[in-house]
């Protein structure tokens, strides 16, 4: 039997702090393992990308790719911790699982620009799913135990430009 107070790391496993700056005695004074001169030794020194002048390598190569700036962001969910959180009592099977439900069972943390379903995992479950998005596979599982998943799409807003 194991005691709270018996409990301590592995041997190594933590390594005192090194005090710095703390005398001649302590092997790291005076200078504090820094050397002497130059701009390493001094505080505030950030050159990790700095190649002696010449154009360091980061902003030599082109970039590549583009972010849409509008682009939506989805929460994902998939459909095994669907049938986790029925097999658990979390969402009830017999009603209509909507976006709403997700959210109050603990699954969804936030909606986000909408719930988008995956086919990871298996559901058994016979289930009506209302959500933002998924895919095929999802759709077809889903069918394939006796259910349905309707896809629902986003309300759109309207820019001031338009």
């Amino acid at each position: 039997m194991v005691k709270l107070n018996e409990l301590h790391d592995n041997d190594g496993a933590t390594k005192p702090r090194k005090r710095v700056g703390r005398g001649a005695g302590s092997g790291t004074g005076k200078t504090a393992g820094r050397g002497v001169k130059g701009q390493k030794s001094r505080s505030g020194v950030a050159i990790k990308g700095f190649e002696g002048g010449q154009m360091p390598l980061y902003q030599r190569l082109p970039k590549r790719g583009f972010n849409k700036p509008n682009r939506k962001e989805f929460s994902v969910i998939n459909l095994g911790l669907i049938q986790k959180f029925i097999d658990e009592n979390k969402i009830d099977p017999k009603k209509d699982i909507d976006e709403d439900a997700l959210i109050a069972s603990g699954l969804v943390r936030r909606k986000k620009d909408g719930i988008r379903v995956l086919a990871k995992g298996e559901i058994t479950a016979k289930v009506k799913i209302s959500v933002t998005g998924a895919s095929k596979g999802a759709v077809e599982a889903v069918e394939k135990a006796g259910g349905s998943l309707a896809i629902t799409k986003p309300a759109k807003t309207v820019d001031a430009a338009e």
